[in-house]
């Protein structure tokens, strides 16, 4: 099937295809069903608003971010309270969300904007392998060789899997890959032993999953750094302002002037975590004024002491945590994986892997890596093929795609590829804080105003 895109004139608004329904690609549809464009929503799930990090059906797995700062919207920032309050939850603006319902908050944002709205919403629940240009934009391809007309499309992929784990055999029923699956997770042994790979935030949900509902489980959490998520204060309102020096920046003098910001924020009483979110306005900026070598000794030194300090849990998590750890039930190791073998034994096969600390033999073993978003490194067929098409090309740190600072894609050729562009994980590389609600809502309105402008 083909469905043809109007042809544009100077009244009719654009036909945009939307390749991702998580909550980057699902707010840019918003903004752009808000200003009369037509939308064709690619999203292999089916349905609007989850991605990988709302996918999760546990209700302890909480936002990492309060509610009065997760509204969709940059010119409504009360918006996720109100909607809250209409929904019959309870949640104040200091609150942290659990995840399920930011994405409840993300559909019926999309079906009210599509009921409303002056534009035209199509979801389409299939997967996109391919965009092709043609004379009046592109072709959006689905592995049900069907194919959409699009003036414009907008790249939402958001975060791509991990990594598969090193050493690990891809089909062993213990070498969990998908740390979201949390009916397989749930259903490990009660008294099972799990090594969980990775510290960050996508490793806290799982270890809460593992052991909140059986307490003869145990979870070893392992990273080459072995350093958790800092969690979130109550009664944390100080707004600290850091003054950014003129001329080149370095990486080391960025490290040295947060850490003499945050000694004297001390000396005043201040909490560390104020100088830390005074930063997040102008952390776009900074980056942007980093020379490619200097942002690359930020991400080899600096970049897991920020992000342990920037992106923090609920102080509900990390009671629970330092709760397992007193009842010796959670371990949390530095120093990496060092080997893996299975063994047998009465039940069939399990790993046996060494650890910093010496051998352990587990249950299972959950990759919590994070993403993997080299794009050079990828099995993602669209990105595989648009790189092919010399549509899309890494940027230089290989930690999303080539794009201008406002999200337009640069292709093969270093020329930006008209009307192509991209939301949220993807502009990485070009913005480094991209990630982040707060930040994919405002890409996600600039991106529909410069295609409806």
């Amino acid at each position: 099937m083909t469905t043809d895109a109007a042809t544009p004139t100077q009244t009719s608004t654009p036909t945009v295809a939307i390749i991702g329904g998580g909550a980057s690609g699902t707010l840019t549809a918003i903004n752009l069903l808000r200003r009369g464009a037509s939308v064709v929503l690619f999203e292999s799930r089916g349905a609007a608003g989850h991605g990988v990090a709302y996918s999760t059906t546990d209700g302890r797995h909480l936002l990492n971010v309060r509610a009065n700062n997760m509204s969709g919207f940059p010119d409504d920032r009360d918006d996720l309270l109100e909607w809250a309050s209409a929904a019959g939850i309870d949640l104040g603006p200091t609150d942290f969300l659990p995840r399920r319902d930011y994405a409840r908050y993300l559909r019926d944002r999309l079906s009210e904007a599509a009921a409303t709205g002056a534009g035209i919403l199509e979801t389409v629940g299939e997967t996109v392998v391919d965009v092709e240009p043609a004379c009046a934009g592109f072709r959006v391809l689905t592995s049900d060789d069907e194919a959409y007309a699009a003036e414009a499309v907008v790249l939402a992929y958001g975060n791509p899997p991990p990594r598969p784990l090193p050493g690990l055999p891809e089909e062993a029923p213990w070498n969990l890959s998908d740390p979201w699956d949390v009916a397989r997770i749930s259903a490990l042994p009660a008294d099972a032993t799990v090594l969980v790979v990775g510290t960050g935030l996508t490793a806290v949900d799982t270890t809460v999953t593992l052991l909140d509902d059986a307490p003869e489980r145990r979870v070893v959490m392992v990273s080459r750094h072995g350093l958790l998520p800092n969690p979130h204060v109550d009664d944390q309102f100080t707004s600290w302002v850091t003054p950014i020096p003129d001329g080149p920046l370095t990486a080391d003098g960025i490290a040295g002037l947060v850490r003499e910001q945050i000694e004297h924020a001390a000396d005043l009483g201040v909490d560390w975590r104020a100088v830390i979110d005074g930063l997040r306005g102008p952390t776009q900026s900074i980056w942007r004024r980093l020379p490619e070598p200097e942002r690359r000794r930020f991400r080899e030194v600096y970049a897991r002491e920020w992000e342990v300090r920037r992106h923090r849990m609920a102080p509900r998590i990390a009671v629970l945590l330092d709760a397992y750890r007193a009842e010796g039930r959670l371990e949390i190791l530095g120093g990496g994986v060092l080997g893996c073998r299975p063994v047998e034994v009465d039940a069939g096969e399990r790993p046996r892997v060494t650890l910093a600390d010496g051998e352990r033999e587990v249950t299972a073993v959950i990759n919590c890596t994070g993403p993997s978003p080299d794009i050079t490194c990828t099995d993602n067929p669209l990105l595989l093929a648009l790189q092919k098409r010399g549509l899309i090309a890494p940027d230089p740190l290989r930690l999303g795609i080539d794009v201008t600072e406002d999200g337009r894609v640069v292709g093969a050729d270093r020329q930006v590829v008209p009307n192509l562009l991209t939301v949220g994980p993807p502009c990485k590389g070009a913005l480094y804080e991209a990630t982040a609600i707060p930040e994919i809502r405002g890409q996600a309105a600039a991106v529909a105003t410069h295609l409806t402008s």
